[in-house]
């Protein structure tokens, strides 16, 4: 039996626009704050203040026990980063993943930063991971299939010497934070379902500085690198289009 996909109509569009629109904006008001000496709590912070602004929820706060609104993982760290104590410091690759609930619609965005560094390698690691979400964006088209967008993340990553995780993927997403379809960071092209106009995604590259296999800390959430290598985790919720796809998470950053 085949996944079912769910394809939503121009009103409900408008509503996952809302919502990614949302979500940006709090992101954006997120990462405003990173810089050398600011905790990590303190963008938890910042993002509460941000979703009191946007008269929105936080789609990550209790989901399934998550402890906070949003998600900070630091250098080797991939995903799944809780806020505490911990202050940044020059040079450090922080990610910050942000979702949210508005009108009953869900959006989910991240990015990932380099602070305070002109370290090559560290920009090299966040703009081939940008560059994959870009490519697999320009899949979202209808009559494509799953695998060409997959396979366009794996290949963009492995090319410039990378690696992508396997344990953790992107979603489909709508009126719940994690539907169907689950889209792997690899692939096969010309495999999978078929793409079709009003299928709403959260493509999230996890690009690896080494090698792919990845660990869960003790506290049960944070997902860190096996080789210490530092990691980059960008994504957007993105509309399957009839010629091109729509970014609803769109930060104006490319």
């Amino acid at each position: 039996m085949g996944v079912s996909i769910p394809i939503k109509t121009d009103a409900e569009l408008d509503q996952m626009r809302a919502s990614g629109r949302a979500a940006a904006r709090v992101l954006a008001a997120v990462l405003a704050r990173v810089a050398p000496g600011v905790t990590t709590e303190e963008l938890e912070e910042a993002a509460r203040e941000a979703l009191e602004r946007e008269g929105a929820q936080s789609a990550f706060l209790g989901y399934r026990g998550y402890p906070a609104r949003i998600c900070v993982s630091i250098n080797d760290e991939v995903v799944h980063g809780i806020p505490g104590p911990r202050r940044i410091e020059a040079g450090d690759v922080v990610s910050v993943d942000c979702g949210v609930i508005l009108n009953g619609w869900y959006g989910d965005v991240a990015r990932t930063v380099v602070v305070g560094s002109v370290e090559p390698d560290a920009w090299r690691l966040v703009s081939v991971a940008e560059a994959a979400l870009a490519a697999a964006t320009a899949q979202a088209v209808e009559g494509r299939r799953l695998g060409d967008l997959c396979a366009v993340i794996q290949q963009t990553v492995e090319a410039a010497g990378f690696s992508v995780v396997r344990d953790f993927v992107g979603h489909g997403i709508g009126r719940a934070l994690h539907e169907e379809p689950q889209i792997p960071n690899f692939g096969k092209p010309g495999t999978g379902p078929v793409l079709r106009a009003g299928m709403t995604l959260a493509i999230e590259p996890m690009v690896n500085e080494r090698g792919s296999p990845v660990q869960v800390d003790p506290d049960g959430w944070t997902v860190r690198t096996c080789d210490g290598g530092r990691a980059a985790h960008v994504e957007n919720t993105v509309a399957v289009g009839r010629t091109a796809a729509e970014v609803l998470t769109d930060l104006g950053d490319g």
